[in-house]
């Protein structure tokens, strides 16, 4: 069965993963005992929610701009599929597994994964918004989400190291 969006809808999702994200972040930092590892954890709920707002603006211009996506390309298809699976930053149901008795390592290697999965959405993303339009933001947030990926994975190395 295919599942359609159309833009308003993938910017809803691109604005919900992003707040996905702040929750689990915020959630990750708060069940922290180590005030080095909140602190690191907050700094990525600080970045979520400038994403949200950026998301936000960008769903705003387009709508005022009368432009479209074509949705229904392999790009939209593609979308949809990742929509689909949600497992994307920060998803609501691994948010709520979290307990407080995962170790950091449990915790970096979950947001890990969930990072991988939301770049992967952000360049389906960008492959359907016009260019002009926020294309350049969408890069933008992909940077970001990589180098999540990368600050994640040293953090995770350290963590290992000391063990």
């Amino acid at each position: 069965m295919n599942i359609v969006f159309n833009a308003d809808e993938i910017f809803a999702m691109a604005v919900q993963i992003e707040r996905n994200g702040q929750a689990f972040y915020q959630k990750a930092a708060d069940i922290q005992s180590d005030e080095t590892a909140r602190a690191y954890f907050m700094n990525l709920v600080d970045m979520e929610h400038d994403h949200v707002a950026t998301f936000q603006t960008m769903r705003e211009t387009f709508a005022d701009s009368g432009e479209s996506m074509d949705l229904y390309d392999e790009g939209g298809q593609y979308l949809a599929a990742v929509a689909d699976g949600h497992h994307v930053e920060g998803s609501p149901s691994v948010t709520a597994t979290l307990t407080g008795n995962e170790t950091l390592e449990e915790i970096l290697r979950m947001a890990i994964g969930l990072e991988k999965d939301a770049v992967l959405f952000y360049i389906g993303l960008k492959d359907v918004v016009p260019e002009g339009l926020g294309r350049e933001k969408v890069d933008f947030i992909i940077a970001e989400e990589k180098q999540h990926l990368v600050t994640l994975s040293e953090e995770l190395r350290k963590l290992k190291a000391a063990d």
